[in-house]
């Protein structure tokens, strides 16, 4: 009667260690790559943006960002920054000043670096550096920050663009007293080819 017990005793351990063993392998897993953000400033501010969508064209391939139709950045990698030197209080005396962002623009060696970093950080298959803009999501027109990488992204397409115009027309808006800078940042930040509508501005 023992020997039976003990062997009813054994096989219950074995099964409780069966199923043990089943949902450990279950629960195990590997998390897919998701998009970071890009080595950040610390002397600069993310504008609060969200937005979704489908890769855009050059093709990815293995970056850890993604373009969206637009073209647009992703999200995360590239939320926009804004230059905290600029404030809606001293616009006349920095974005509405003439000639006033060509103090603060960085020099071509700082800016090919960075695009060259966001190509691969894309993961675009064509990696020719003049297909791209190195566009500020958040524009020098429009406070953003002039060398953070989190403001910065391989835009496809040559300079200049159709972006040009409606950062052009916001930053008329913000200098006019018709739109305030913060409206126009994160609006631009968003979804630059919404940012005139959503704003009431443009043609």
């Amino acid at each position: 009667m023992r020997a039976l017990s003990a062997r009813t005793g054994a096989a219950a351990i074995v099964l409780a260690l069966a199923v043990s063993g089943c949902q450990s392998k279950n629960n195990q897993g590997t998390s897919p790559t998701k998009p970071r953000p890009r080595a950040a400033s610390t002397t600069t501010h993310s504008a609060s943006v969200s937005s979704s969508g489908a890769p855009s064209t050059p093709a990815a391939n293995g970056g850890t960002c993604h373009a969206r139709p637009g073209p647009l950045p992703d999200p995360v990698c590239t939320p926009g920054v804004t230059n905290p030197q600029v404030t809606q209080d001293n616009i006349a005396t920095t974005i509405c000043k003439s000639g006033w962002t060509s103090t603060i623009r960085p020099p071509t060696n700082v800016t090919n670096k960075l695009k060259t970093d966001g190509i691969r950080d894309y993961g675009y298959t064509d990696t020719s550096m003049s297909v791209y803009e190195e566009d500020h999501l958040i524009s020098l027109e429009l406070g953003g920050a002039p060398s953070d990488p989190r403001n910065l992204w391989p835009e496809p397409g040559a300079s200049p663009n159709t972006k040009d115009k409606v950062e052009n027309d916001l930053k008329r808006a913000v200098c006019s007293g018709q739109v305030k800078l913060l409206d126009a940042q994160h609006a631009i930040a968003t979804d630059w080819t919404t940012a005139e509508k959503l704003l009431g501005i443009g043609s």
